[in-house]
């Protein structure tokens, strides 16, 4: 009998990894076992999309700093009450938050990797949901204001906190941005517009401008509650409830004083002492990373689009998925 030679380090890692990897794929695709359909089609299309490797958009959507910039943006959001009446009243974020979050991701990862069509599609399907989504609120001036989840102001002030948290949640713990937040402030502009968005920012300082803008028609109040004691315990997988702990503190952290105020939030601190709850969550976001490895299937679909159309050299980009990846038959 040959000898049995011990694995390596990186089959270790794999090993060790494998549950994690698992949990965090079904977390955030709803499945673990294969890579959906959707991401697969990202090699489709015939033009190389919005965004492309090198833009802004990749690196910020491509980091780890995404999943706490997911937090952010639904608290930043909760914090107009036609955007939360839309939540509350029109979906079913308590029932099934995992498939409520696997929706939010397939538009965004479609408008960055896919091709054109591709992002208009999905911009278009997710406007028809929005349509139905209608209603009446309490505004912050007590009076009562009607809604569609496609108004102007609403469509606005989404694109507004997403951009926000995911730019703000990448300068915390993400690496360089090409081009520096003005670039990619202006880059996901597109992705504005595509909501119907007339005017959305094209640099940081207008995006900061404009957030101000918003704040004597945003209020926290009982229903903001809700969502933040929601967020704040999420019914997860419980292997992965203390690194989100981690990211939800170092979130609340990364927020300015006046949106700590109306979500009722306040920084992490032991007594008089703040945590070091930057270094937790970048070490849990590190963990998170090897768990899933450095190219999603989204970007490594887009790759191959790209590839096919002569657009993209690197041929790494036509290497077969790993087992573990592939759909299953």
């Amino acid at each position: 009998m040959a000898p049995q030679t011990a694995p390596g380090p990186e089959e270790q890692d794999v090993g060790l990894m494998a549950p994690l990897q698992d949990r965090l794929r079904t977390t955030f695709a709803g499945q673990a076992d294969r890579v959906p359909e959707w991401e697969l089609a990202l090699a489709d299309g015939v033009d190389a999309g919005y965004f492309r490797p090198g833009s802004a958009v990749w690196a910020v959507h491509g980091s780890m700093a995404t999943i706490p910039a997911g937090v952010r943006a639904l608290l930043t959001q909760a914090l107009h009450p036609g955007a939360l009446a839309g939540v509350v009243e029109h979906s079913d974020y308590r029932s099934d938050p995992l498939g409520r979050l696997a929706g939010t991701i397939r538009w965004i990862f479609t408008v960055t990797y896919g091709d054109t069509a591709a992002a208009h599609r999905a911009s278009a399907h997710v406007r028809r949901i929005h349509d139905s989504v209608r209603g009446s609120y309490t505004g912050a001036d007590g009076l009562q204001h009607s809604y569609c989840a496609n108004d102007p102001e609403l469509a606005e002030w989404v694109h507004l906190a997403f951009t926000d948290a995911f730019l703000r949640c990448h300068q915390r713990w993400g690496g360089p941005i090409p081009g520096g937040p003005d670039a990619y402030v202006r880059e996901w502009a597109v992705a504005g517009r595509l909501m119907g968005v007339e005017r959305p920012p094209h640099s940081e300082a207008e995006l900061d401008e404009r957030l101000r803008s918003f704040g004597p028609r945003l209020a926290g109040g009982p229903r903001v509650d809700d969502v933040v004691a929601f967020l704040r315990r999420p019914p997860l997988d419980p292997v992965l409830l203390p690194g989100y702990r981690a990211l939800f503190a170092a979130v609340v952290d990364s927020l300015p004083e006046d949106r700590l105020g109306l979500l009722g939030l306040g920084r992490p601190r032991l007594g008089p002492v703040p945590l070091p709850v930057r270094g937790a969550a970048a070490l849990t976001l590190a963990v998170a990373g090897r768990a899933l490895g450095r190219t999603g299937p989204s970007e490594a679909a887009a790759r191959r689009r790209l590839a096919r159309l002569g657009l993209l050299r690197d041929r790494t980009a036509l290497r077969p998925m790993p087992p573990r990846s592939r759909p299953a038959r």
